[in-house]
């Protein structure tokens, strides 16, 4: 059985900006409905002997605006021991790395810049490297092929792009 009209809300509270602002501009009914996003991570991964030198840049395509994201760098190889990794970014095992962006505005309007120079533990002669979102903040994201990457890195000293 479909709801009363009444029960419905108005078209009019749909419209404009403020609908895509967050859960409270929203009617009662749609009060749950999650934001939605665009991330994507578009960068460079280069291994030359034990180093992986890896650069990216994370945007929003989306309707809406995310307080921040994580991105979530794994390798296939062990890192080594210690890291210098810069101040937004943690070690989350022997493999990867999580960083975190900042707030993200909507729209592509705003990016945000990241540099990982890792240690690997060895000298392989090639590492993969999957960069994807690990969390937004709870956003709808219906395009992840711009946000999760999965690179082969042989150890010439070339770039590798996604």
């Amino acid at each position: 059985m479909l709801p009363e009209a009444s029960a419905r809300p108005d078209a009019s509270a749909l419209s404009g900006a403020s609908a895509l602002r967050g859960a409270s501009a929203l009617p009662e009914p749609f009060a749950g409905i999650a934001p939605e996003a665009d991330v994507s991570h578009h960068g460079h991964v280069l291994l030359w002997g034990a180093g992986l030198k890896v650069r990216m840049r994370t945007e929003n395509h989306g309707p809406s605006s995310l307080t921040g994201v994580t991105v979530r760098v794994r390798t296939s190889v062990a890192l080594a021991g210690r890291q210098e990794l810069p101040q937004s970014c943690l070690r989350a095992d022997g493999r990867t790395v999580l960083c975190r962006t900042g707030s993200l505005r909507a729209d592509g309007v705003q990016e945000r810049r990241l540099a990982l120079e890792l240690r690997l533990a060895g000298r392989p002669d090639e590492v993969v490297v999957r960069v994807d979102t690990l969390w937004n903040g709870g956003a709808a994201d219906r395009n992840p092929r711009n946000n999760d990457h999965k690179v082969l890195a042989p150890a010439t000293g070339d770039e590798y792009v996604f």
